[in-house]
């Protein structure tokens, strides 16, 4: 046993001296020694302190990690994203169903005393509104007699006539009058008057405009910042106030501010009011008078309206109108409503253009309103 041990014991040594050998062998005189990869030594990530804050150590760190020279690469082109106009034929099927379907009775039919109630009926249920109806209709039968209509294929062909006549040629454009000049928005809540006004300025910003918007709704932090993002988006001036603040004095401040800056264009939003509280429609008067004391001159008041309310909204008009010389409607969610005859009630008893309307929720479905191609729309 005591031999087998003493074997073992020299085999070990004779190995252990071997492998000494050849690692001085291979240790020629000038050889380089292969360079270590650096380390980086981070700090404990989170520090228990006993509380849940997580405290991270980074000193250090930009001097372990070595720098890496990248080559230098030319942005790519980023395409513009396309704003694609919507067309009246495209976006209006719910008004249009609405309207042909409660006439589509009445084609291939005689003219008689049971057809003209229909025709009246549908009418109204449109929200075309009672004298306005009356009126129409009282020129088509006229026009039918006078060209001998007998059926109500002809007639329905005269009344779209009388729809195109009834808009008329109302002037749409926006006047950009005065240095600079001032739209105004007013309107209940929840009718889309921020998100209007963030697609105007995105609108008119493209065009070369230089576009000042005032958060004037210092009651909703929320409409402030939502307009806040809109100007950050289309890249127009911003001007706010503090919460509960006057909104003719933020007005005010955006109109001098602009003037200051050279822009030619100050959107005011304004606080979503009810049209039957007589104090805060006296307070939008008063947004108006202050906001013309400066530089500035109101060119437009745009009176924003939901088209899915209907007749309610022609109430709006009424009283809007009253307080605030109403130049304009921005009629929102006309793409959503059965009710497109509110643009014959509000032109033809209030004699107030629509400029513009809603036919999506798409930063450019805020498009001018044509008359004929409304038209054309409810009879395709």
């Amino acid at each position: 046993m005591e031999l087998l041990l003493i074997i073992v014991l020299v085999v070990v040594a004779l190995v252990l001296v071997g492998g000494a050998a050849a690692l001085l062998s291979r240790r020629r005189p000038g050889a380089v020694e292969s360079p270590e990869r650096p380390r980086v030594e981070r700090a404990p990530s989170k520090v228990d302190d006993g509380s849940d804050t997580a405290v991270v150590d980074e000193a250090g760190l930009d001097d372990a990690v070595p720098e890496i020279d990248e080559p230098d690469v030319e942005p790519e082109d980023v395409e513009p994203e396309e704003v694609v106009t919507p067309t009246f034929r495209e976006r209006l099927g719910r008004a249009r169903d609405g309207f042909t379907g409660a006439l589509g009775g009445l084609r291939g039919r005689k003219v008689d005393d049971e057809s003209w109630e229909e025709l009246e009926e549908a009418l109204i249920m449109a929200d075309v509104g009672v004298p306005t109806t009356m009126a129409m209709l009282d020129r088509v039968r006229e026009r039918c007699k006078e060209e001998k209509v007998t059926d109500f294929d002809g007639a329905l062909a005269l009344l779209r006539d009388e729809m195109e006549v009834e808009l008329g040629d109302a002037d749409i454009s926006l006047a950009i009058t005065g240095e600079p000049a001032i739209w105004m928005f007013v309107g209940v809540n929840g009718v889309g008057k921020t998100t209007t006004i963030g697609k105007l300025a995105k609108r008119e910003v493209d065009a070369g405009q230089k576009v000042v918007l005032a958060a004037g709704d210092t009651f909703r932090a929320a409409a402030a910042e939502q307009l806040e993002t809109w100007a950050n988006r289309c890249d127009a001036g911003f001007v706010r106030g503090a919460e509960g603040a006057d909104p003719g004095s933020v007005v005010f401040d955006a109109v001098e501010h602009a003037a200051a800056a050279g822009a030619s264009l100050v959107l005011a939003d304004t606080a979503g009011r009810l049209h039957n509280k007589a104090n805060l429609m006296e307070e939008l008067r008063k947004v108006r008078r202050v906001a013309e004391k400066g530089a500035g001159v109101v060119s437009e008041v745009l009176l924003v309206i939901d088209a899915t309310t209907g007749q309610n909204g022609l109430t709006q008009a009424k009283q809007f109108t009253e307080a605030v010389d109403v130049t304009g409607i921005v009629l929102t969610k006309l793409d959503g409503s059965a009710k497109g005859g509110i643009v014959l009630a509000i032109q033809s008893e209030l004699g107030i253009p629509v400029k513009l309307v809603g036919l999506g929720e798409g930063i450019g479905d805020l498009v001018e309103f044509d008359p004929a191609e409304f038209v054309d729309a409810l009879f395709a």
